[in-house]
């Protein structure tokens, strides 16, 4: 069996992992619907990527009404992605070529397909682990608090017998009651069965978000502790996790939404969480100044419970790097995404270039979305084509997610863009998709993927080493680590000299022709 590229011990510390959407990733049966058959013949390209570790968005049984994050059984794979032994044969051929794999766990909730969610509405005791409470009101026809879903709308359902169940997502995603130890028991099991199968570590989804006030209060803005956020609770239910993650050399990284940067780091104490995501980064605008202040405040955060940075660009939740920072505002908000919103691709792809090897350099570990190493955009969805519910729950003003979760382009010559034969794919592809095909790409050492390639093959000479900053002019970063490596990013409106330095080892764009870094460009250097 091939050793992954990190055979050390925690090798996560400065992985790269490549986030894999099942859906959109490689249709390998040609039903439209990408599928595990479609990633295992994928495997040789994410190994000539040079990445460590695939992360798996949910490929567990799901009536798919929130892309998969909506789970009616975590021990059984979706027939329209595959089986399970073909999950087990795609994480043991993937350590062949070593590469680990990530897959992802929902706490927060699952499935009103879920047999338990089924039995609770047959008024089964199944209902205690569920949030399920009588209204307010007279007659019980106001929702028991004011909470409201994470996306639109109240977070509450009324059932055919007058009470009510709590969603802090779509009202096919009952929250479950963490307080009960069946629904602490069932999680302990599913991470167990997982890392029986091979798996190297577990994504929480929401990590902030399972643990409920059992009084479920209304929510008062800036009183602590919040109702559903960030409750201390959690931490003992992710120690208890941690006990099995050590067990399997397994790791965690969790999705914790937190801008409080000492209640974030608690979560990374050494027995809990090995890391979680940077959102303050990826959501950080375009600008030098807020950029490094980010990088900072990560590394800073990071440092008292000695866990590593993670970095990331974009995921299947965020508006595409290329489509974000072409635009007049480059930060990402839920709250401001809006159809129509005008953007420069030429200068979102060249930003997104640069931020590529600022953001591959930085100390850590770094997450790929599929698709932003072929520089895809936002894709416009038709809107008798939109699935996700963010958007239906907005009363049809936000655009929804799915324009980052378009099929990947594989041939530019073959239909669909080489992403699957036979059935039009369960999103439609933009006209000028085959022009960021892997065939083309892979062709062409200055396209992104090559980029990509040749970042992730050099990006060792930065070793494990801290991050010190440089003097440089107003609006640009520059900083060295282990063995005399620079990188340099020009933000400001001019070029800029480069450091003294021995040689030239990656840029994201070219050069003046006096030999100076221009605006929007990074580079790799041995000084």
């Amino acid at each position: 069996m091939g050793q992954p590229r990190h055979a050390q011990k925690e090798w996560w510390r400065s992985a790269v992992i490549y986030q894999v959407y099942v859906r959109s990733f490689a249709d390998g049966d040609g039903d439209g619907t990408g599928d595990l058959a479609g990633v295992r013949s994928k495997l040789p390209y994410l190994a000539e990527l040079g990445v460590d570790a695939l992360w798996f968005s949910p490929w567990y049984l799901s009536p798919m009404k929130d892309g998969g994050y909506d789970v009616a059984d975590y021990r059984a794979i979706d027939p329209s992605f595959g089986t399970l032994a073909e999950a087990e044969k795609l994480i043991a051929e993937a350590r062949e070529l070593g590469i680990r794999t990530i897959v992802d766990i929902v706490p927060n909730h699952v499935s009103d397909r879920h047999p338990w969610f089924r039995a609770a509405l047959a008024g089964g005791p199944e209902r205690e682990l569920f949030h399920v409470r009588p209204g307010r009101g007279a007659h019980g026809e106001r929702p028991p608090n004011d909470w409201t879903s994470q996306f639109g709308g109240p977070a509450w359902t009324q059932l055919p017998d007058g009470d009510w169940y709590l969603h802090l997502f779509a009202p096919e995603q009952p929250d479950l009651n963490w307080a009960h130890p069946a629904v602490r028991q069932e999680h302990e099991d599913i991470l167990r069965f997982w890392f029986e199968r091979g798996v190297a570590g577990v994504r929480i989804d929401s990590a902030a978000l399972p643990a409920k006030d059992p009084a479920l209060p209304d929510f008062v803005e800036g009183r602590d502790p919040h109702p559903y956020v960030d409750r201390d609770e959690l931490h003992d239910i992710y120690r208890s996790w941690r006990t099995i993650a050590d067990e399997y050399d397994g790791v965690f990284v969790g999705e914790v939404w937190l801008p409080d940067s000492e209640r974030f780091a608690r979560y990374l104490r050494p027995d809990e969480l090995h890391t979680a995501f940077n959102f303050a980064f990826m959501t950080c605008p375009w600008d030098a100044d807020r950029l490094r202040t980010s990088i900072d405040e990560t590394l800073a955060e990071h440092a008292p419970v000695g866990a590593p940075a993670t970095w990331v660009l974009c995921n299947h939740d965020v508006t595409r790097t290329v489509t974000r920072y072409g635009r007049t505002d480059t930060g990402f908000d839920f709250t401001t995404k809006a159809f129509g919103t005008p953007t420069d691709l030429a200068l979102g792809t060249r930003r997104a270039r640069a931020a590529a090897l600022l953001s591959l350099a930085l100390p850590g570990a770094f997450y790929i979305y599929q698709g932003e190493e072929l520089g895809l955009p936002e894709a416009d969805i038709p809107r008798d084509r939109i699935e996700d519910p963010m958007h239906f729950r907005s009363g049809g003003t936000d655009p929804g997610r799915d324009g980052c979760r378009v099929p990947l382009p594989w041939s530019s010559r073959e239909p669909y863009a080489g992403f699957g034969s036979r059935e039009e794919p369960w999103l439609p592809l933009p006209e000028d998709w085959a022009s960021y095909a892997v065939d083309r790409q892979a062709q062409n050492p200055g396209s992104m993927l090559g980029l990509y390639r040749m970042a992730i093959t050099i990006r060792p000479v930065f070793g494990d080493e801290p991050l010190t900053w440089l003097t440089a002019p107003s609006g640009v970063l520059a900083f060295s680590r282990a063995k005399g490596a620079v990188c340099v990013v020009n933000l400001a409106d001019t070029p800029t000299d480069l450091p003294p330095h021995t040689q030239l080892l990656l840029a994201s764009g070219p050069l003046t022709p006096d030999g100076r870094l221009p605006q929007d460009t990074a580079v790799w250097l041995r000084a």
